[in-house]
């Protein structure tokens, strides 16, 4: 793994902003203070007249990205995803996602991969809160490939949209030809028949990794890249869960309201199927390097094999 690129997809975000800023002139960003960390000051350093910081008042640069919206502007509010997502949650439902309005948030160092910053900054709940608000598209990207086609996707998309970054350099895995990366279609990365094995985000890579340890004990595990997690997509979930007969879900977020519950509220109506669910089993994070806390928490391609054979 030692020569495989790596970048984080906060990285990616700022560098996507910057790409298309071109191509879509509406576009305008917004910050909460954290340009730097959040990766916009990228952005910022190339279009400095549109980009707006608005000072650690996460809420009132959710009201200010909707009034942007309505004067024809697309914005991007960005900020770490527990205050993005979790302070300003009130202001994302009742100014964005009631009127439907098209605001994006662009949500940085969220999951337990913030790492040193520990349990007050590692936001496991955002895909729960943001799943909630109606019409809301929901998406959480694998690598800096996907990162940057979410961003094109979401300036594409009319309507409310929260993507999910990461803080932590993470490899690059959609790097082939045949990668094509649309809102709400899942992609099968690996063919298998004995298990199926669904993850979002930079789990996709653990997920792979297990998925190879599990062959070499006879399992073939068919593993799945959902990076929109809503709106979902159910047709390959199912087809997959009909094949294997098992299903299991690998997520960096708490294990209630994520991915796992998405894909259980899936399968249970339309096609009842016991399901294992891997990630934060109703714990906080805690203070840690990333690779640590990430093998800690059983996340890492060891940790996601011993669960599915343990399932199995």
């Amino acid at each position: 793994m030692a020569d495989v690129k790596k970048i984080a997809t906060r990285e990616s975000y700022g560098n996507a902003l910057k790409d298309l800023a071109e191509e879509f002139p509406n576009l305008v960003v917004l910050d909460a203070d954290l340009a730097g960390a959040t990766k916009t000051g990228i952005f910022k350093k190339a279009y400095p007249d549109r980009h707006i910081d608005c000072g650690i008042a996460e809420s009132n640069m959710m009201g200010i990205a909707a009034g942007l919206s309505l004067s024809g502007k697309i914005p991007f509010a960005s900020s770490f995803a527990m205050f993005a997502a979790g302070r300003a949650f009130e202001q994302v439902r009742n100014s964005i996602g009631y009127p439907h309005l098209n605001v994006k948030i662009g949500a940085t160092h969220a999951g337990l991969t913030v790492g040193e910053d520990g349990a007050s900054h590692q936001c496991n709940e955002d895909i729960a809160l943001m799943r909630t608000i109606p019409g809301m598209v929901v998406m959480c990207p694998s690598d800096d490939i996907e990162a940057k086609a979410c961003v094109r996707a979401a300036l594409e998309h009319v309507g409310p949209v929260y993507i999910r970054f990461g803080r932590a350099a993470v490899p690059v895995i959609n790097d082939n030809p045949d990668y094509k990366f649309e809102i709400g279609k899942g992609q099968i990365v690996r063919e298998g028949k004995d298990v199926t094995i669904v993850a979002t985000g930079i789990m996709v890579d653990s997920a792979i990794q297990a998925a190879e340890k599990l062959a070499a004990d006879g399992i073939d595990a068919e593993v799945i890249n959902i990076c929109t997690i809503k709106p979902l997509d159910k047709d390959i979930i199912v087809n997959s869960a009909k094949k294997t007969g098992k299903v299991v879900t690998v997520e960096e977020h708490s294990v209630i309201g994520g991915l796992g519950s998405a894909v259980c509220d899936c399968l249970s109506e339309k096609l009842p199927t016991p399901v294992k669910k891997i990630g934060m089993q109703d714990v906080f994070g805690e203070s840690g390097s990333a690779g640590a806390l990430v093998a800690k928490y059983g996340l890492d391609a060891e940790g996601v094999y011993k669960s599915v054979k343990a399932f199995l």
